[in-house]
């Protein structure tokens, strides 16, 4: 069963089982921004608002908000998009994931899309 769940600002959120949940951008929004140039990462410690914006993302095309797919409190940020911003284009499922969150909701994916509601969504 795929525990990975999905908002509508194409950001995966996959819960961890202890309360914490990893956060990053989906394959469909890299390929539709192009190559990222820069990732705006929050500080550990910063309260994440579902819903509400927590850092930036720009590519050659635009620049976009990460809104955030759930709240809760940020435990670590992917540092190494500091220097390899990139990585979020090579592997935005896995080594481009952006932050570690502990959650504040029991269960974050409630109100996200399961992967076929994505899939639905993106019509990918």
């Amino acid at each position: 069963m795929d525990k990975r769940c999905y908002s509508q600002d194409h950001l995966w959120l996959e819960p961890d089982g202890s309360g914490g949940a990893t956060v990053g951008v989906t394959h469909y929004a890299q390929e539709e921004l192009g190559d990222i140039l820069f990732v705006e990462l929050p500080e550990p410690g910063t309260e994440l608002v579902q819903g509400q914006s927590f850092g930036v993302i720009e590519s050659v095309k635009t620049a976009s908000e990460l809104i955030a797919p759930a709240s809760g409190q940020v435990v670590a940020a992917n540092e190494a998009l500091r220097e390899e911003p990139w990585q979020v284009n090579d592997s935005p499922e896995g080594e481009g994931w952006i932050l570690k969150i502990n959650c504040a909701e029991t269960d974050p994916c409630a109100s996200l899309m399961d992967t076929d509601a994505y899939e639905e969504l993106t019509g990918k």
